[in-house]
């Protein structure tokens, strides 16, 4: 049954209603589209109705109720979506809507969005996905390759249509990345963000290419997800990397640190805020795209492997002079795993970041060494700078 409460509620000048369904949000649609209205009007779990055509969806079928009553109605079904509950866009610096924990016989999809696989390096970290006791499932075209591209895992439609597929599955509860490399640029925005929106929120995580999925979830969701190791580095990396994202999947607690040995301090001070970034390039990439999240009120994360003291300076540099980092609370680099020494990074580092006036650290535990520890992105963290300590102070996961 549709629903519409009196138009009642004041905004842009004008009044509204909120046009509902007691049954499915597929429904509502269907019964807004037939009326023209466009799908921007959507909010949550209800079409804003301007008062003028209130008239005109009752006569088309739509229930006069009153606005009290529409809640009610809705929380009962089920459909009402509070808006700290829903993925939508939000402002830089604001913390993102965190996906629920994950729980022993869960399922959770496997995807490539970017590279091909190398079958045995896959099958190591599946074997430990596994131990944890998850259902693992595999997209695809996980296994294979782009018939012209060597360095993509399939074609860009097809490897967005995996990872569309696997979000969109109500039995599964999360995805990881099998690899990185290089081409989530190529595939992303081929992604349906509201279809994304309307299954969600479930647990992504990757690191390196994935990047840009991080980029992308946090700009058009608004949605908190996983920087961590990557199925085939899995079976690679070190064991505190595994119990690491085992633990924050499973049993995740406030009070996680990507410092056990404190980093090194560029710049001292302290600094609260969200985490935002991942790896440089990416980051870097994402300017000028709407895909675009800044690090405005927050504490940027960022690593990168096998670039050179002057590709990272062109890097930062590009994030200075784009705006990315205007408004940073802090900065912490991960590993620069075989481009500079420590000496030169954070010499650089000095160079291009210490006019922001912001506390800095370099050498936390991740990025493309063997020991990446797994944290979540948009999610509240303190810095101490001083101490060389980052500690994510929020539960990463619901």
């Amino acid at each position: 049954m549709l629903l519409i409460d009196p138009p009642n509620s004041a905004g842009h000048g004008r009044l509204w209603s909120h046009l509902a369904s007691d049954t499915s949000y597929d429904e509502l649609h269907a019964f807004a589209a037939a009326l023209g209205i466009p799908r921007r009007g959507f909010d949550r779990d209800h079409y804003d109705i301007p008062a003028e055509r209130y008239e005109e969806v009752v006569a088309s079928g739509a229930v006069p109720v009153a606005s009290r009553e529409l809640i009610v109605v809705l929380t009962r079904a089920g459909l009402r979506r509070r808006k700290s509950q829903t993925l939508a866009p939000r402002r830089p610096g604001r913390p993102l809507l965190r996906a629920p924990r994950l729980r022993v016989g869960d399922r959770v999809a496997v995807v490539a969005p970017a590279g091909p696989v190398l079958p045995e390096r896959l099958e190591a970290g599946l074997s430990v996905l596994r131990s944890w006791g998850l259902d693992v499932v595999l997209g695809e075209h996980v296994v294979g390759g782009d018939r012209r591209w060597e360095y993509l895992a399939a074609e860009d439609a097809a490897r967005a249509g995996d990872l569309m597929r696997a979000w969109c599955d109500p039995d599964v509860s999360a995805l990881v990345c099998a690899r990185g490399g290089y081409g989530v640029h190529r595939m992303v925005d081929l992604l349906d963000w509201p279809a994304l929106a309307k299954a969600g929120p479930k647990v992504l995580v990757g690191f390196s290419d994935v990047t840009a999925l991080h980029q992308a979830f946090a700009a058009h969701l608004g949605m908190s997800t996983v920087h961590g190791p990557v199925v085939t580095s899995l079976g690679a990396g070190d064991d505190e990397s595994r119990e690491r994202l085992r633990s924050l999947l499973l049993d995740p607690v406030p009070g996680l640190s990507i410092t056990p040995t404190a980093a090194r301090t560029v710049v001292g001070g302290q600094a609260d805020g969200v985490l935002v970034g991942g790896n440089l390039a990416l980051v870097a990439a994402e300017a000028g795209t709407p895909n675009r999240m800044p690090a405005a009120g927050s504490i940027a994360v960022l690593e990168d492997v096998d670039e050179p003291a002057y590709r990272l300076d062109r890097l930062l540099t590009q994030l200075l002079r784009s705006g990315w980092f205007d408004q940073v609370h802090g900065i912490v680099l991960g590993d620069f795993t075989g481009g500079v020494t420590t000496e030169t990074l954070d010499d650089l580092a000095r160079d291009r970041l210490g006019a922001l006036g912001v506390p800095v650290v370099a050498g936390a535990a991740f990025g493309h060494a063997a020991r990446n520890l797994a944290f979540p992105l948009g999610v509240r963290a303190h810095l101490d700078a001083d101490a060389g300590s980052v500690v994510v102070t929020d539960r990463p996961l619901r």
